[in-house]
Formats: structure tokens, sequence, C-alpha cells
């Protein structure tokens, strides 16, 4: 049987993602369609802005197919730069603002990139002398840790050695035609490699995945079921480096014609005065998030009655309290699944889910998409409710990962399903049920332990803010769980304490062995806990110190 990706997106009317601007202009040019920080745009600016930095980027000699990497906070240039990039046929890196030298310079060195687009400063970082640490101007040969690298575009008008201002760039542009700029544009084919959507990297090196243009069915499909229209107001706190944001920001605003407010980086309580004062309807984000909005609305209530939804994804354990807790305080929130893989709805919920549904699970397979749960051992499917391997095949999946195939032949089967190391379970009433990754999975003298569940346990004790489990070998055992916990303000919790709380209460091999406390959990840039980085934590503060040699 051939795989049902190979020709299922016929139908949809393909289109670039750099033509988009263009096409919001005509419809709604006059709409404001971005705010940021006091600065408002039109859709007709946004087009415009867009179309200034394609022609400067071509005339800087950026050609169909390099790679352009863009390590920039969430601001309007970041939308104007990632849109431009596609546009001229260029292929977009988004960089994670959080990364530093040898992280950033594996993934502009990996991805090939000939262009870097990037502001100085922002805050206490110094992203240029980074860049300068990596790339010393007038370096010798085989001095530079990114060779290929090109130019360095600077956002601001300061000049720096060895880069472009941002005002030169537009300055440049100017003197590249209309017809020139349109041409290139229309010699982009929807099939292109349009990004490369470097993965977080929870577990292992970060992996550029590689996508076209036809994401922008996935989030047709996706802002049909919000029922998201030009009416609407889109609270966009999320890095638009990560592809949550990218597609159910910018690009969701773009095909609506709804409106984006747009912050630097999420914080809880800019985000409650922010939806009271533009009265925004749409809201997105991990549990993380929500937990934060709801305790800073706890201590400064704010109006948030405009919100009508957003997607909260859920299914784990440790999520359905907050997602139940958001949902009461923000309305009838959506869950879903996804990942950099295929796009962000490979299964989705619906308006009218119920509580339990929304909060318990995490949709059902998206139009295009199939989800099936197997047994990872022998690759035959769970029944309705036998937690398995999650595996996904659909018409929005990835290319595969930027010079890595064998990487590729290891997710992707021959049938075209990737494997996504997921473990979830397919409910009975067709809803997937996303539990965590399967390497966080503990197996506990025999026993399977689902960390989550232990998570969700302990954050029902009022001392405790924000728990994680993670393993760590056990010579009897095999391995056994260490509690990660963050205390509420006020409350002198002990280890002990934390124990007592699980004793008789849950089954003996779920109560964690060690419990360690935390001022903050590393996270990454989409709030999600880094959870291998704790395990590291875990062996440095809990391995037994080694003998001392005899004199």
């Amino acid at each position: 049987m051939a795989p049902a990706h190979s020709g299922d997106g016929d139908w949809f009317a393909k289109v670039t993602i750099g033509s988009l601007p263009e096409r919001a202009a005509r419809r709604w040019g006059a709409r404001e369609a971005l705010s940021f920080r006091g600065r408002r745009f039109t859709f007709a600016e946004v087009a415009a802005g867009v179309d200034r930095v394609a022609r400067g980027l071509v005339a800087l000699g950026v050609r169909p197919g390099d790679k352009v990497a863009l390590w920039l906070l969430n601001r309007p240039e970041w939308i104007e730069s990632a849109l431009a990039v596609i546009k001229i046929g260029a292929v977009l890196v988004p960089v994670n603002t959080r990364l530093r030298t040898d992280d950033v310079a594996y993934i502009v060195d990996q991805s090939d990139a000939s262009t870097l687009i990037l502001a100085e400063r922002a805050g206490p970082v110094d992203y240029l002398g980074m860049v300068r640490e990596l790339a010393p101007a007038g370096a010798a040969p085989g001095a530079s840790r990114l060779p290929k690298l090109e130019r360095v575009v600077l956002l601001g008008d300061a000049r720096r050695p060895a880069t472009v201002p941002w005002a030169d760039l537009l300055e440049r542009g100017g003197g590249v035609e209309e017809q020139t700029l349109a041409a290139r544009a229309a010699a982009v084919d929807p099939e292109d490699l349009a990004f490369l959507m470097y993965t977080s990297g929870t577990t292992g090196v970060p992996k550029g995945v590689m996508h076209a243009h036809r994401l922008v069915r996935n989030v047709t499909d996706r802002a049909f079921r919000l029922a998201i229209t030009e009416q609407d107001v889109i609270l966009m706190s999320l890095p638009l480096f990560h592809l949550f944001a990218f597609s159910e920001g910018m690009l969701t605003s773009m095909l609506t014609g709804a409106r984006q407010v747009l912050t630097e980086s999420f914080d809880a309580a800019e985000s409650l005065e922010l939806i009271e004062r533009e009265r925004a309807t749409v809201l997105h984000g991990f549990d993380t998030h929500y937990k934060e909005l709801c305790d800073a609305y706890e201590r400064q209530p704010r109006d948030v009655s405009s919100v009508r939804t957003g997607i909260l994804a859920a299914g784990m354990s440790s999520s359905v309290p907050i997602a139940r807790r958001a949902r009461a305080l923000l309305g009838p929130l959506v869950s879903g699944y996804g990942m950099s893989e295929f796009g962000v709805g490979g299964a989705i919920g619906a308006l009218d889910s119920t509580e339990a549904q929304s909060c318990e699970a995490s949709g059902r397979p998206a139009p295009g998409y199939e989800v099936r749960v197997v047994d990872p051992e022998t690759g035959r499917d769970q029944p309705a409710g036998t937690p398995g391997e999650i595996l996904v095949r659909g018409y929005s999946l990835m290319r595969g990962y930027y010079r890595k195939p064998e990487a590729t032949a290891a997710a992707i089967d021959t049938d075209g399903f990737l494997h996504t190391g997921d473990m979830g379970v397919l409910r009975p009433d067709g809803h997937l049920r996303f539990m965590g990754r399967y390497k966080d999975m503990l197996k506990t003298g025999g026993e399977n332990v689902d960390p989550m569940e232990v998570e969700a346990y302990l954050m029902g004790h009022p001392g405790i803010d924000l728990a994680a489990v993670v393993s760590y070998p056990d010579a009897r055992l095999s391995e056994v769980g260490v509690a990660f916990v963050r205390r509420r303000p006020g409350h002198a919790l002990t280890a002990e304490e934390v124990l007592a709380h699980c004793r008789g209460r849950i089954a003996s091999f779920k109560i964690p062995r060690h419990v360690l406390f935390v001022d903050d959990f590393p996270m990454t840039s989409s709030g999600k806990i880094q959870k291998v980085k704790l395990r590291e934590e875990a062996l440095r503060r809990l391995a037994s110190p080694r003998p001392r040699r005899p004199a």
C-alpha cells in the first residue's frame, strides 16, 4: 500500500510560505496585523517590510537554496526576515536564542549557513561577541569555527567591522527592482526546501528537520478547527524560532487575518496585562506556561474574559490538573500533539471536546495524518487503551534530518511512518494520549513507572510548586526515581516530608528514592523541562565520593 502522504495533499491549493504576506495584504491590507511594544503594523506594512528585507538579501548575494540563520528574540524584524528569506527561495534556519557559542557553532556550521542575521545584544547577552569569538575577523584559514559563513547582518544602525548594518541592508535593497524580486518569488516551488527547524535538544545533538511549504495546509486545517478569523487576536509569547509559535502565531495570522500581539519572551504578568488591554482571544502554550499564568492571576486578577480558546498540549499525568485549572480560568482550551518532525497538529482536539478529552488526552488524528500505537519490541499495533510507541504518517512529514541520512532512516520506516520515541495510548473514543518520552519511563525492579504520574501526585502537596522525576541507576533495582522539587514560597519542605507524603498512598516502587531541591529547572525554549540535564545533575549530586588512595 502506498503511503497516505504520497499524493494526499494534491487537492489542497499549494502556495509558498513567502507568498503569504502579499496575499494577506491584498485581503486585509489596512487591518492591524501585528503589535509589539507599542509599535503597530498593518498587513500592508508587514508585506512591505518583508519585501524590503527580501530585496536587501538579494542585493547582498543571497542565492536560492542558501541557508540563512536567524538568531533573534521575538520582534517584528524576526517575522520580516523569516518570510523574506523564504520568499526569495533561500532556506531559513531559526536559531534558539538560549544557545551559546558551542551550540550555535554546531548549528550554523552543520546547516551550511552562509548568512547570519542577529542583534548585537539582548540584555546582558552579547550575541555579536559570541560570533566574533567563533569567527574572528581576519582569522587565518582554519581558525574560524564558522568557515562557511559569508556575511553577518546586524540589527540596528551601529556599524561594526565585518557586519552589514540593518539600515545598509535596506538601503542596498532599494537598488533591486521589484521585477527582480517578483521573479525570485515566482521561481520558488511549494515543494522546495523552505526551512530547517532544529530540534530543541532535550536529548542528544540537535538535528535539522527539513520542511517544504506544506506546513501551510497544516496551519490552515488547524485554524479552521479553532475557528480563527480576522476577528481574533492571538497573544504570542512563545519563541518564534520554535515551530509552535512559527505556525500558530506568524503563519496563522498571515492565513486568517487575525491580529498578532507579540512579546519578546514569556512573562506571565505581562501576558495577563496584554490579554486585558488587547482583548486577546487566542492563547497558546505548554502546561508550564499555563501554570504560571494561573499563579499570576491568583496573585493579581485581570480581565481574561476575552480569551475563547487556545492550544494546551495535555495528556501527561502531570499536565492534567494544570489543564483543568487553566480551562476553568480561560475557557475551552484545546489539546494537541505535534513535534518538529511533522508539524504542530498531528492530532488536535475540537472546540466542543469534553473537558476530559481536552485535559486528559491529546486530540484526534488530524485530516491527512495516520497515527498508530505499537509495541516497540514487536512493531504490532496495540489494542485501544494499551500504551506503546506513537507512530505518525502524514502529508507534512519532514523530508528528513539535514545531512543525517542514517538518523533519518532510523526515524522513518519503509512504510513512511515516523517512529516518534514517544509513549502514548489510543483511547476508545479515538483520541490519542501522549504520555511522555519512552526514555523518560522508569523500570524499577521490573515494574514500569510513569514519572509524570508521580510528578502529578507530588504536585498535589501544598508545599510543592513543581516536580520532575528522573531515573538514577541502582545495583539491585536497575533504576530508581529521583524527584527534583521546587518549593512553594514560604514552605520549608524537607525531603523526608516529601517521601512521607508518598508512603502508604502510592505503590512503593513509584516512590522516589531521593529528593533533591532546586530553585529552578533547566528548560527548553518551548517550556519543557530538560530531563537529560536533571539526570546528569542527579549523577553529580548523588554519586558517592571516590575513596582516597593511600599516601
